[in-house]
């Protein structure tokens, strides 16, 4: 059976937004090959995808390596979500369809509800689900690509603190699926910008600044000896259909 390259992809991204590799850590086909249990032709088509991602850079002599975004990079993309969650959740007033209401209420319910009985450690994914679904409903592939993308990146960049008062977050997630029930586009862009505007506050850089060129070069090796010593099988649930 030979393993989508989109797999692979999410694979290698997965493991570059949860520090498994370091940036500006290299990444060879070969290695990679052996780590997820594929050979090298879908890992190559996944490295120029994420490449063109910008999670992926290919240097001169080096190959393809863990990009190394400034800070001014990780500050535009706080700056680009705060112009697309609106426009998506406008969007999302005029195409949602049942279904995606639906899956939006029943994620404000249970927010609601592990809010109540202090089950933080739940909401950050059921945030993430919501403004997956949210995206999803604009009806438009590009912007909800764009959305995942960015938070795809935002999660690498940043690390985001645990709201003081999450109830009050998930009544924000609750007014927003209100005006997009209603088909209300300039509501649910006004109370998506604020929302989003409030989130943006709590989140802090996970990299203050670029390490030492030497010290790049020994967190290099330590994380090739991570790949090296790894195995990590893509998974294939759902790809025999």
């Amino acid at each position: 059976m030979r393993i989508p390259a989109h797999s692979v992809c999410t694979a290698i991204r997965d493991d570059i937004v949860s520090g498994v590799y370091e940036r500006g850590g290299r990444l060879t086909e070969e290695l990679l090959a052996r780590r997820y249990g594929v050979s090298r032709v879908p890992v190559r088509e996944a490295l120029r995808t994420l490449e063109a991602e910008g999670f992926v850079v290919t240097r001169r002599h080096a190959g393809a390596c863990v990009a190394e975004p400034t800070e001014q990079e990780a500050a535009d993309l706080l700056e680009i979500r705060l112009l697309l969650e609106p426009l998506g959740a406008a969007r999302a007033a005029q195409r949602r369809t049942e279904a995606h209401l639906k899956v939006l209420r029943g994620l404000v319910r249970l927010g609601q509800e592990r809010s109540r009985r202090g089950q933080s450690e739940d909401l950050r994914s059921l945030g993430g689900w919501f403004h997956e679904t949210l995206a999803q409903s604009s009806g438009s592939p590009g912007l909800t690509s764009l959305l995942t993308q960015l938070r795809h990146k935002i999660a690498w960049m940043y690390v985001v603190e645990t709201s003081a008062s999450p109830a009050e977050s998930w009544a924000e997630h609750a007014a927003i699926v209100d005006a997009v029930a209603r088909g209300d586009a300039e509501r649910a862009r006004s109370l998506t910008a604020a929302h989003t505007e409030r989130a943006t506050g709590a989140h802090r850089l996970r990299f203050p600044a670029l390490p030492a060129r030497g010290e790049r070069g020994r967190g290099r090796g330590r994380d090739r000896d991570r790949v090296r010593d790894s195995q990590h099988a893509v998974n294939t649930v759902g790809l025999r259909h």
